[in-house]
Parts: structure tokens; sequence; C-alpha cells
């Protein structure tokens, strides 16, 4: 199977993968954000003027973090297996070997207290990881604000990443019904095994997916990371205005230093502090875009970290990180993991976003907004989402080379990234000129399937394409995509067929 680029998994955190490919000497580029006095679709004063609470009353900050000292995640797990050598050439993985397993205690007693528990996923075949952004502010509280579960199947070369939203109302073992959010931090000092093991059992009860190990970054950390890698290039496909402080040290209380920030669509160099707004933000928008923009996020991380061959320098980037991340992973786990990542590419990562209609806004007998689970639809979602794609592995082996024919720059590779998020593998080439007012499908194969086509189309959202029937079997693409000012690159992952 050919591969022609590498993907971009996810935050184990540029440190399980993404330090397969960083450069430490890169030197961050400046922010290219536009300031703007008039936002649309924003209010010129937001109320209340702060960044999101960890409580009524006590305001957080989004940089000064502290991260505490925390229980390990399996208090009974094995050693870390011997380092490998990173020379050692990828091959079919045992498991087992891998990764000792651990048991999960049993299910506790939940009659008359919580809902039904959601089937375990059905696919032992997987490596499954939790990656955690954690919302800290007090002391007293501790709140896991970013969960996207990210399911590897490493002999097969896909996976799924899966975002969690953090109001989501589930059943926490020992304590009843809660956000999702809570889970750590009851667990911290009142849970066999701790934070790291409430927060995977209450996973595994009410998702059904069973996490066998968990990344936790704090949000200052998350910044050094992407600074690390030199900055990011995001593909944002929809522009974006929110509120954004001027300056990450200042004092988020004081309105003044507060000013409206807009990405236009196109490929963006964002830095550290950048990312993280980009990824955090939701003043102007909701949790649900926010995780959008956070997988966003989280497949640049990794697709930046990849374009360097910089293998040697895991064990050094293992300690440079290791009081910004914390994980019960260890370095040699890492090194072998490293060695299967060029196994993968941009379109074998699949996306997943726990949103309406599997769940529902509801206020709970407290007052509390929260979301609401509908248990057979969102069941049903999971039993997708951690299911290896057959549709995704027929479209691995098809190429299509997008040309841009529109006078904007990098609308070709915000189609691509698109098509990449559909399963296709892609290329991108100069269009013959940039004033196409139609865009154009350009059909190679031998089959000229009409399903074939009209699905392309669908998933880049072009219903006036002009067609081509032009078979050529010498081609290294099935087909050619010109891009014409009828494309338009906003799209929702989740509107996309898998």
């Amino acid at each position: 199977m050919s591969k022609n680029s590498l993907p971009r998994l996810a935050l184990i955190i540029a440190l399980l993968l993404t330090a397969c490919g960083v450069d430490p000497t890169i030197v961050p580029a400046p922010q290219p954000f536009v300031l703007i006095t008039t936002a649309p679709n924003v209010s010129p004063t937001p109320t209340p003027f702060q960044p999101p609470q960890v409580s009524q009353a006590t305001p957080i900050s989004f940089y000064s973090i502290n991260i505490p000292t925390l229980e390990p995640f399996f208090p009974t797990a094995t050693s870390s297996p011997t380092p490998i050598s990173p020379l050692q050439p990828a091959a079919t993985i045992d498991l087992n070997s891998l990764f000792p397993t651990v048991a999960a205690p049993p299910p506790p007693d939940t009659s008359g207290i919580g809902p039904t528990p959601i089937p375990a996923m059905a696919d032992n075949n997987t490596i499954n990881f939790l990656l955690i952004g954690h919302d800290q502010g007090l002391p007293s509280s501790f709140r896991t604000d970013t969960m996207v579960a990210v399911i590897l199947w490493p002999n097969d070369g896909q996976v799924a990443m899966i975002s969690i939203p953090r109001d989501l109302w589930v059943y926490i073992p020992t304590v009843g019904m809660q956000r999702i959010n809570t889970a750590y931090e009851y667990g911290i000092g009142n849970y066999p095994g701790g934070g790291f093991a409430l927060l995977r059992d209450t996973i595994a009860y009410n998702l059904g997916i069973r996490i066998d190990h968990m990344a936790m970054v704090d949000f200052g950390g998350f910044s050094r990371i992407v600074d690390t890698l030199g900055g990011v290039d995001v593909p944002v496909a929809c522009p974006y205005t929110d509120w954004r402080l001027l300056d990450p040290s200042d004092d988020p209380n004081d309105p003044n230093n507060w000013a409206e920030y807009m990405v236009p669509a196109g490929m963006i160099h964002m830095n550290g502090d950048v990312a993280l707004w980009y990824a955090r933000s939701r003043e102007a928008s909701s949790d649900f875009d926010r995780s959008r923009r956070q997988q966003e996020v989280l497949r640049a991380i990794f697709a930046q970290a990849l374009k360097t061959n910089t293998l040697g320098h895991i064990p050094q980037l293992y300690a440079d990180f290791s009081s910004t991340i914390t994980t019960d992973l260890g370095l040699a786990d890492i090194l072998k993991l490293a060695l299967y990542a060029p196994k993968l590419t941009n379109a074998d990562i699949r996306s997943y976003y726990i949103s309406p209609p599997y769940v529902n806004p509801w206020v709970t007998p407290g007052g509390a907004d929260v979301l609401l689970p509908d248990q057979p639809s969102l069941q049903q979602f999971l039993v997708q989402a951690t299911t290896l794609s057959n549709t995704s592995a027929q479209r691995d082996s098809i190429s299509i080379q997008v040309e841009n024919g529109t006078p904007h720059n990098n609308w070709a590779t915000l189609a691509a990234s698109r098509l990449n998020y559909a399963g296709y593998q892609t290329s991108i080439a100069n269009a013959d000129r940039q004033n196409y007012s139609n865009s154009v499908l350009i059909d190679m194969t031998k089959s000229q399937d009409p399903g074939a086509r009209n699905t392309i189309l669908t998933n880049l959202g072009l219903r006036s394409a002009s067609i081509l029937s032009i078979p050529n079997s010498n081609s290294s693409n099935q087909y050619r995509v010109i891009l014409g000012s009828d494309y338009q690159p906003c799209f929702q992952p989740q509107d996309l067929s898998h």
C-alpha cells in the first residue's frame, strides 16, 4: 500500500508520537493573526469578560498552572519493557508483549443508581489511549477540560479519534451522576488507582471504550510542546473570530487586556500560545465546535512532528517534557510505538465527535447545564467509531490529485485535508489557471464508477462540478480535482462519510 505522507495521530502528546519528528533547534515563527475592532457574530463587549471558571466565584488562569504530584495510573503494573533499537524494522505487533495487560476492577453495582452501562467495544486488537488537557485552578479543583480517546489499530494502520465533551452527564463509579470532567478529581485519593483509574472506569462504563493508557498535559505545557516543534501549520477550513488575551501573562480579569482576533481560512502557522487559544476558546462558538478545532490542532501537531527524521531525540525530549506530561507510558513504550508511526498516513485517521444528536442539552434538578446522552443512538455511534473500517481501508488505496483553480491561496491544501478526513490519499499540484468558475472532477479509473465519483464530490461539497471521463491506467492518481469558484472550504468533519 503506497504511503505518500505521514499523518497526525494526536497528542500522546508530542512525546509519545510527536517525539518522532521534533527538531528542538527550530525557532517559533510569529503568530499570523489579525487584530480587529468589530468581529462578525461576536458581541463587542462579552459578559462575563473572563476565561471559563472552575467555580462560580473564582476564575482560573489559562496559563499559570502548576501540575500536582499524581499517583500512577496502574499501581500494580509490571515494569516497562526492555528498550529496543530505533532502527529495528516495524513488523506485526504482538499487543500483549508491547504493553502488559492490567486487569480493570470489576464494574460497580449500580442498581437503582445510574444508567445501564454501554457494552464494551468488541475489538481487542487495538491500543487505546486517552489524551487529557487539564483545567486546574484552585488546588481543590482539578477538571479534565479536554478529553480525546485515540483508538489505534497498529496492524491495520488505522486510527480513530473520539472527542468527549466535558459536560457529558455520566455515572461515575462510587460517586453517582456527575459531569465526566469531574471524574479525575473525585478519584484523587478516593479510588483505587486514583484519578486516572476512576476516569478510565467512568469512560469504560458510560462509553464502552477500554482505555489502556493515558497521557495528560497542562495547558502551559501544551504551548511549550508546540513551540518546541517550531509552531504548527493548521489547515483552518472555517474562519474563526473570538476574544483573546493580548499577552499570556496579562491579567485575564482586566477587560483592557483582551481584543478580538480573527483566523482566516487557509494554512495558518500558529505558535504555542495561538494554538492553545484556537483549541480552547469558545466564547463565540460552542464546545462542539471547539472539539473540531482541537482535533485540527492535534492532527497538525503530528504532521509537524514528522516533517523531519529526529527519532534519536526521543530520550532527550522524554526528559524535557517529564514535568509537563503525566503518563503511564515509559520511554521504552514510546520508542516501540514510534516505530509504527510511518505505517500511517493522514488519510488513516478518522475523526468522531460526541455531539448532537447523540447528546442533548439538559438542566439537572440542581440547575446545572449538562449534556444528556441519548443511549441508543450514542451506542450505535460508538460501535461505528470503535470498529475497524472497511471503507477507510478501501479508500486508502485511492489517490486524488487536488489542484487549485481559484485565486485563493492554499485552497488545494484545505480540500486535500478535507478528503483525508474522509479517508482518501491525496497529492497537490498546480492547476493550469486560477479562474475556473466550476470545479472539475477527472475520472482516470478503469471502472468509471458513478457512485465513487458522487461520493468524492459529496465529501467536497461540490454539487455543480463538471465530470470528465479520461481512463488512464498509467496514472499514479485515480482522480484529479480542479477547484473552481464554486468550492467553499468550510466543512464539518462529522458530516463526511467514513
